[in-house]
């Protein structure tokens, strides 16, 4: 793609990357293939290629975007999967990050949409202050009732039925807080391998501890000592992917202290992730201090020990497995198959844990959950979500695996088949307490 960014513009380094990244995509629409909005809407502008023709403009122009260009960025997912089908390595991640950052500091939004998202870039990092807003989420179920639960807009993105999707989506029942998720250490099961961190995260801690709970079992099983670093936290994703760079590069920074210090202190040989949107985060931190000399190395650091708990376990191997005669039907997360390219990995865990293993048709689409979107653009969400259901229940499983808490949760309020993390399947396997959603 032929680009006319001026030298000054160029002397910005995140301009410059952008330019970089412009100059690889050809034109050839394989991207168009697999993007979910592009297959649900069939309109250019909502593919890859037609954003990255809008971001090309506004950035290139050095100007504020249309309401038009905005409404089509805020469609996107960040999926990824056109990353995967790209033949020519466009890194749409790092240009669509870009693009949001863009439109948040030249565009003013309407008011209702900018008290949205600064509630949700508010609450998301800071799980007790979620917990406390999903408990007054709860008492305000009976009030969504009431709210419009479609819209005029294809994306569905009227403020009220934004609202009736974020009350929508706390559940019936907000766990308590699990121990697990304090500062400590777990020590290993007799000799001790391996000694690694594990990213406590933060809506996962609200809604699904049941993750971190399995996690530590599994791995101390296993001879890995677990530490819960005292300030590590969430990875910055969930502001990111609004556009909210600064408060995303502080998350990240608080993560990365907590972290080398425990590695420069005791040491560690991983930092074990089992949200695979936090995964492809923190492995992309390098990227996202490139332009900043204090912190690049160190970010690289953290970048290099991160690692999917599924590729930890590949490399520590399953022990004294009780196989259990169940099909499951595994649900690749997309920051796990197009962010992180972890793709055999919990597919080998769950064939040698003894269950029979199928795929999902149409496996690359979202099921529509992306973080923040299904309370962003609820009306797509739920018909990603409704297809990947009628996919899944197509190989009639006895249940389903998913490596990121925010996939389960989403395809459990469309489905009766049990949803539970890849950990939970195998922590059950190896000795463990059977996943609550089966019982």
């Amino acid at each position: 793609m032929q680009t006319n960014f001026t030298l000054a513009q160029l002397a910005d380094p995140e301009t410059a990357r952008s330019e970089q990244i412009l100059r690889k995509c050809v034109h050839c629409g394989f991207c168009t293939a697999t993007c979910p909005t592009f297959v649900l809407l069939g309109d250019e502008c909502d593919s890859p290629r037609g954003r990255i023709y809008l971001m090309k403009a506004m950035l290139e122009g050095d100007r504020a975007p249309m309401a038009s260009e905005v409404r089509h960025l805020d469609r996107c997912l960040s999926c990824l999967s056109c990353m995967t089908t790209c033949p020519s390595g466009v890194n749409y991640m790092h240009l669509v990050d870009h693009g949001r950052h863009h439109i948040e500091t030249t565009y003013r939004r309407p008011l209702a949409d900018r008290a949205l998202r600064r509630l949700l870039g508010f609450l998301m990092p800071r799980p007790q202050i979620f917990r406390w807003a999903t408990m007054l989420g709860w008492l305000a179920k009976p009030v969504a009732a009431a709210l419009p639960a479609v819209s005029n807009d294809p994306g569905g993105a009227t403020f009220l039925r934004r609202v009736k999707a974020m009350i929508d989506a706390v559940p019936l029942r907000v766990p308590t807080p699990s121990a697990v998720d304090r500062p400590q250490t777990f020590p290993a099961r007799g000799s001790r391998v391996k000694r690694v961190a594990l990213m406590p995260g933060c809506g996962q801690q609200v809604l699904a501890p049941e993750v971190n709970e399995a996690t530590v079992r599994l791995l101390t099983r296993h001879g890995v000592e677990v530490v819960n670093v005292a300030g590590s936290g969430c990875c910055g994703s969930s502001v990111q992917h609004i556009g909210d760079t600064e408060q995303a590069l502080e998350l990240a920074k608080r993560n990365i202290v907590a972290w080398l210090k425990e590695a420069d202190g005791q040491g560690l040989d991983a930092i074990v992730i089992n949200a695979s949107g936090c995964g492809t985060t923190v492995k992309d931190y390098g990227c996202m201090f490139a332009d900043d000399p204090l912190w690049r190395s160190k970010a690289e650091r953290v970048a290099a020990l991160a690692r999917d708990v599924s590729e930890f376990m590949v490399e520590v191997g399953l022990a004294n497995v009780t196989p259990r005669p169940l099909t499951v039907a595994y649900h690749s997360a997309c920051s796990m198959q197009h962010g992180q390219k972890v793709n055999e990995q919990p597919r080998k865990l769950l064939r040698d844990a003894g269950f029979v293993v199928k795929d999902v048709p149409e496996g690359h689409l979202c099921c529509g959950w992306a973080g923040t979107y299904q309370v962003l653009q609820p009306a797509l969400s739920r018909r990603l979500r409704d297809r990947k259901v009628a996919n899944i229940e197509s190989v009639k499983p006895d249940v389903i695996a998913a490596g990121n808490f925010g996939c389960i949760g989403n395809i459990a309020g469309g489905t009766g088949i049990p949803v539970v993390h890849t950990v939970e399947l195998l922590d059950w396997a190896t000795g463990g307490p059977g996943p609550a959603a089966m019982n």
